[in-house]
């Protein structure tokens, strides 16, 4: 028993929520909904639909905590890499034990691993073909502040090259994401540093994210560097199932004098694993 979600952002996030389980049965049929009870012969189960019924221990084959949530009688599934935007990072973190392996523009290899639900521990390399050098980054990010809707992080993105170059660059960041986990909006601060040499103003980061349904999401992601008018915004769309989740988009360069219509596409694939 599934129930769909036409436009998830429509629902107040402040409304009551409970979290969601599947019980699959020996006999192959499944029942989503909450457990309100349990003892060593059965279950005390609600559907989605609030029928309340017991289910006998014998006849279960499996019961298994989803990620996602029943929410004024519907089943909402979570995006399983709500960490991050197109590319940049929010301020959630990856809970212990959580992770995630991704290609960006088939070339960018990145992996992700919660540690003790506050840090996440990130890094990849780039496998461009017939380059004798590659480049290397590192992107661990600690969430302190956990209220409610509210995340603030900060973090830091190193990259590198494989060859006898030991000079380095990347960004110091922090970042905020408030709203659910259907809605929310994320503003990051980064000074970029070279070596030793950092930055005196921050790149300003604003994204954005809007579930449509139980395996869609629009994204936005757009970066604003000090002192220019340049700027590059994007609008992506998200297809994800329990653990796979693929990105579409494309990122268009603004403030360029002459610039014509220019345009990146944006591609990438995530399989997230630890999650419910």
């Amino acid at each position: 028993i599934i129930g769909n979600v036409s436009i998830a952002s429509s629902y107040d996030w402040a409304a009551d929520t409970e979290p969601a389980y599947r019980i699959t049965l020996k006999d192959g049929s499944t029942l989503i909904g909450n457990i309100i009870s349990e003892d060593d012969t059965a279950i005390t189960f609600t559907t989605i639909s609030g029928l309340e019924i017991v289910i006998e221990l014998e006849k279960i084959d499996r019961v298994k905590p989803l990620s996602g949530e029943i929410r004024e009688g519907r089943y909402i599934r979570y995006d399983p890499n709500s960490t991050r935007l197109l590319f940049a990072p929010t301020a959630r973190p990856l809970k212990s034990g959580q992770g995630y392996v991704a290609l960006y523009e088939f070339y960018l290899g990145f992996f992700g691993i919660g540690v003790g639900d506050i840090i996440t521990l990130g890094g990849g390399f780039s496998i461009f073909p017939g380059l004798e050098e590659q480049i290397y980054y590192f992107a661990p990010k600690i969430t302190p502040i956990q209220y409610e809707n509210l995340d603030i992080s900060a973090g830091v993105i190193h990259l590198g090259f494989t060859g006898d170059s030991d000079i380095g660059a990347g960004i110091l960041y922090t970042a905020g994401t408030y709203g659910s986990r259907t809605t929310a909006l994320t503003v990051g601060l980064g000074w970029g540093y070279l070596g030793e040499e950092v930055g005196d103003h921050p790149v300003v980061v604003l994204g954005g994210e809007v579930q449509l349904s139980n395996s869609i999401k629009l994204l936005t992601e757009n970066w604003f560097p000090p002192g220019t008018d340049f700027s590059m915004v994007s609008l992506g769309i998200r297809f994800f199932g329990e653990n796979l989740s693929t990105d579409l988009g494309f990122f268009v360069p603004t403030g360029i004098d002459g610039q014509g219509a220019i345009f990146f596409p944006w591609v990438n694939f995530v399989y997230n694993f630890g999650h419910n």
